[in-house]
């Protein structure tokens, strides 16, 4: 398949992608506003110019946000254009940067080659930074078209990923050829995006700039004060967070296990999706546990047995509140989330075995004793009872953890110069 076959097929294929946007709106009703965007009509007035960063939902809106801040510092005089898939990427990104006038945001367009060009026409970026793996044919042939370097900032690439690509051989290999820069994480991932047909002086092993996660001191001084404010200091805490759909279950049967040996036991469980925190939050009440949705603002009870973390933004608040953690996404086969969140904070971390996106991440923290991984709800209580009753242990994974982080950071210094040469060439 080449570029005008894939084209051709997209055009025929919109009234499925209108159907498509329908059926998500029926379960999150912001998929039904503002879908003239998704076609390049009605966008926001724009300053035209600058860097255009696309992230297609929240989590890489959220490992944007550094290189964002630090472009904004490094290019006082330019605009930065952000766009986003998914209403829950949108909210994450305005909330990001509410007082940042010289930030602009709107969805991006689909790529069919019109509503790319619209798009490029009416915001002329000097350079596109696009995140992980979010690559689309006809946008980045129309930004090679007006001569607009594109990059791929903390690039990864599944071995499952790249299978699919080479299956397209025709489509992949020269879109991989019009890019300017591959930042990947690892060597491994490099050597996929070459043997896709990206030229080799465009590919470089920058590292994952997730390494660089600062965290706020407040931050943990804020969750301490909550906790004694719910007089639950010395109450064992901990977070199921990014739960998926099959998740919520295994994690609710591990939480009861747990309150047989710890009947004053917390579980904050945060769902990956806005979409299903209702859902959630019922299963919650119907399965007997006395539960506390964080947007209500009601203070945790001694009798309160789960916190459902249902606000946006707060994560990294949430997981702070904990004294463990397991990251979802890994008891069912979506791949995992970021491990280094926990790890920052200094929590041991837990997951299940489906860890595809962050295999090297993962590997690194599994050498070093920071990751327990299980495989069923009884592993998970059985995981979280022995860091509840062992300190010490939960202390070493937490150590082992932090020094992983620590010792990989740097990846957003060579990602920005990086795209410094292509701003100045």
């Amino acid at each position: 398949m080449n570029r005008t076959l894939y084209s051709c097929l997209f055009y025929l294929a919109l009234p499925l992608v209108a159907l498509r946007l329908w059926l998500r709106a029926r379960k999150a009703p912001a998929y039904a506003t503002r879908v003239s965007e998704r076609f390049s009509y009605g966008l926001p007035v724009m300053q035209p110019g600058g860097i255009w960063v696309h992230a297609v939902s929240v989590g890489e809106s959220i490992a944007a946000a550094p290189m964002i801040r630090s472009l904004l510092q490094r290019y006082p005089q330019l605009p930065i254009t952000v766009t986003c898939m998914t209403p829950t990427g949108s909210e994450r990104i305005q909330a990001l940067f509410a007082n940042e006038p010289r930030i602009q945001h709107c969805y991006l367009p689909y790529d069919l080659p019109c509503a790319a060009a619209r798009f490029l026409d009416k915001v002329q970026p000097k350079l596109a930074v696009i995140m992980e793996t979010e690559l689309w044919p006809n946008h980045i042939h129309q930004c090679a078209k007006r001569g607009i370097p594109v990059a791929l900032a903390n690039a990864r690439l599944s071995a499952r990923s790249a299978k699919g690509y080479g299956r397209f051989a025709k489509l992949t290999a020269p879109m991989l050829s019009e890019m300017s820069l591959f930042a990947v994480q690892t060597e491994t991932e490099a050597e996929r995006f070459r043997s896709l047909g990206a030229r080799p002086e465009t590919v470089e092993v920058t590292g994952s700039i997730k390494f660089d996660l600062t965290i706020d001191p407040q931050l943990l001084a804020r969750a301490a004060a909550l906790r004694q404010q719910w007089q639950a200091s010395e109450r064992p805490v901990w977070i199921a967070a990014s739960t998926h759909e099959g998740e919520d279950e295994v994690v609710l049967a591990a939480h009861r296990q747990l309150l047989a040996s710890h009947p004053d036991a917390l579980l904050i469980l945060v769902p990956r999706h806005p979409e299903r925190f209702n859902a959630v939050f019922e299963l919650c009440q119907q399965q007997g546990f006395a539960t506390v949705r964080r947007s209500s603002g009601e203070p945790v009870a001694a009798d309160t047995s789960v916190l459902l973390g249902d606000t946006m933004g707060e994560l990294l608040f949430l997981y702070a509140l904990a004294d463990s953690a397991f990251v979802g996404g890994s008891l069912v086969p979506t791949g995992g989330h970021n491990l280094l969140e926990p790890a920052a904070l200094a929590k041991p971390v837990i997951t299940g075995p489906h860890l595809f996106n962050f295999l090297e991440i993962a590997a690194m923290m599994r050498e070093v004793g920071a990751l327990q991984e299980v495989d069923d709800a009884e592993g998970l209580a059985v995981a979280v009872q022995r860091l509840f009753e062992l300190p010490q242990d939960a202390q070493k994974m937490a150590q082992a953890g932090l020094k992983v982080m620590q010792a990989n950071q740097g990846a957003l210094q060579r990602l920005l110069d990086g795209l410094g040469k292509l701003l100045n060439p």
